[in-house]
């Protein structure tokens, strides 16, 4: 059985708890994705950990924003973790972006559009101009243009994003909610289905599946419902 396109959140208030989700997710989702406050409080052990004997794909999520020269220095001090997936803020630039895909060569690096957080009059108030779509696909072709290999946009945006940047680059979608699931803090929303048919290659889910009662299986209902979604 092939692994969803899933990369579950390991958004886990400790280590044993982080490894313990990984374990119970691991038999149905491609990738488990560490995000900053796991990574900073615990290090570069914590990928080993939620890593384990499988093998998955880790996602670090450090949202990398600085100076080109810093950046660098940053991816290439991660890239011995031998992460599958990195991120860094499209809007830190050309010459940024470019930093971080020459100092991590065996990495995905993905640029971050904006975050799905973020809702229509929020970007407006940080003076984003036009519709939140327009930005997210002038940061897309920016990052792309600068080398990134991958893209995370919200799920309202797959469609657009990928209409210009072509079938090539690697789009990842947060904010994603399965039907009757609580938006939490998210502001820009859909369902894994709805993501997929949009276009999305990977789907970041967090607590929809490490607040069930069985994350495991949680994550192997989304992955069904998905296979039914690229069988049909």
């Amino acid at each position: 059985m092939t692994s969803a396109p899933i990369a579950v959140a390991l958004d886990a208030p400790d280590l044993e708890t982080a490894a313990r989700w990984a374990a119970l997710v691991t038999p149905h989702v491609s990738t488990v994705k560490v995000g900053l406050e796991l990574y900073l409080r615990y290090g570069p052990d914590v990928l080993a950990s939620v890593r384990g004997a499988s093998g998955v794909q880790v996602f670090l999520d450090l949202k990398l924003h600085d100076i080109p020269n810093t950046v660098a220095g940053a991816a290439r001090a991660v890239a011995r973790l031998k992460p599958a997936i990195l991120t860094v803020h499209a809007s830190g630039g050309h010459t940024m972006i470019k930093a971080a895909v020459e100092a991590a060569p065996h990495t995905r690096i993905a640029a971050v559009t904006a975050l799905t957080s973020l809702s229509e009059a929020d970007l407006e108030r940080l003076g984003v101009r036009g519709p939140a779509g327009d930005a997210v696909r002038r940061l897309a072709v920016e990052a792309v243009g600068a080398g990134a290999q991958a893209l995370v946009c919200s799920p309202r945006e797959v469609a657009g994003v990928r209409a210009e940047v072509g079938p090539d680059i690697m789009l990842i979608t947060p904010g994603v909610r399965p039907a009757g699931s609580a938006t939490q803090d998210q502001a820009r929303v859909a369902t894994p289905e709805q993501a997929i048919a949009d276009g999305a290659d990977l789907l970041v889910i967090g607590r929809p599946i490490t607040a069930a009662t069985d994350p495991g299986a949680a994550a192997a209902a989304i992955a069904a419902a998905l296979r039914r979604v690229v069988a049909g």
